[in-house]
């Protein structure tokens, strides 16, 4: 069974997934997709994955068989399990949780060869249609205090599989990362009363050196400290604290947005591998609650994803001070990709 262990050192959280467990001889940087006789997201193979979750699929088919638009499948390999029961021990100065939780691919469509800014805007919708519908059944367990939806697209990337798909993981615990960004949108907010997001992204509006695309209700630009090449910011430009509450208009205008945004990557880069991972708010109703843990998050908070291109290597400095170095200037990256049309 899956642990989550807490390092009091670097006050950060380490998911030990039993289901993972590798040898030395499997730890190896590999330099292709693994390889499989015949890919199990594909449609007509469902039977190679695990009984799906949730689908949209065309009228009078049946679960698990071919007819889906989008399908989502629990991990064959999941960090966490949603059986564990999420005790929480101490020993000594190590706390540790069983690893109760919930591991999910999303596969984002049929074909094959198709990524996000190949797909129509249609088919991006019900990706994000998937998303948002995921995060409100996932947030209606208690136990579950974040779900984390990200995309790892080729192999540089950590995508194991060259089908089109995503991920997420429901947690016990508030990230590290995210919990960081959520201290500091607090902090922001007792101080001024403004959303922090809100805040620099109207910023970015008016300074428009950083920005790549704004339109739809929605802005996309290289943050101002970015930390690898043509990393990229998109968010909604009106305050919205959480993707679960993003309506089926809105999903609609986000979906012409990212498709194009992504599109714009994939011509000036020539189709580089990334991550994005979505931000938003970690779920409010979960057990247990400090008396002031969430008070203003709904005006504090703002949802929205980072897109980052794996051009360069984290090394030794990196990795020991916690700085990045980026060797390209975020507003000759943003410069590039608004000069490219969409498609």
């Amino acid at each position: 069974m899956p642990e989550l262990r807490y390092d009091p050192l670097q006050h950060r959280w380490v998911i030990i997934s039993t289901e993972r467990a590798a040898r030395p001889s499997d730890l190896h940087a590999s330099t292709k997709y693994n390889s499989v006789k015949a890919c199990p997201f594909c449609e007509g193979f469902e039977s190679s994955t695990p009984p799906e979750i949730w689908s949209i699929r065309e009228p009078n088919t049946s679960p698990n068989s071919p007819g889906w638009k989008v399908r989502i499948v629990p991990n064959k390999f999941p960090a966490l399990k949603i059986e564990a029961g999420g005790k929480k021990f101490g020993i000594g100065l190590y706390d540790m949780i069983e690893g109760v939780g919930a591991h999910e691919v999303i596969i984002e469509t049929p074909k094959h060869d198709l990524s996000l800014p190949d797909l129509p805007p249609e088919q991006v919708k019900w990706v994000l249609l998937a998303y948002r519908e995921r995060l409100r059944d996932l947030y209606k367990d208690t136990r579950f205090k974040y779900v984390l939806i990200f995309k790892n697209h080729g192999m540089s990337a950590g995508a194991s599989l060259a089908h089109p798909h995503s991920q997420l993981i429901a947690t016990p615990i508030v990230p590290r990362n995210i919990n960081i960004k959520l201290q500091t949108a607090k902090s922001h907010y007792e101080k001024k009363e403004r959303c922090l997001i809100c805040d620099l992204i109207q910023q970015e509006i008016s300074t428009n050196t950083r920005v790549v695309s704004i339109e739809n209700g929605f802005v996309a630009f290289a943050p101002y400290a970015s930390r690898f090449p043509f990393e990229l910011f998109v968010a909604p430009v009106e305050h919205n604290y959480s993707f679960v509450e993003v309506s089926d208009d809105e999903l609609e205008r986000f979906a012409h947005f990212l498709k194009n945004i992504l599109y714009r990557l994939k011509q000036v880069l020539n189709d580089p591998p990334y991550n994005f991972v979505l931000n938003t708010s970690p779920n409010i109703e979960a057990k247990p609650k400090f008396s002031d843990q969430w008070v203003t998050i709904k005006y504090d908070y703002h949802w929205h994803i980072e897109v980052i291109p794996r051009l360069v290597r984290i090394a030794g400095f990196e990795w020991g001070s916690g700085f990045y170095i980026n060797p390209s200037i975020p507003e000759e990256a943003a410069k590039y990709l608004r000069d490219m049309k969409s498609e």
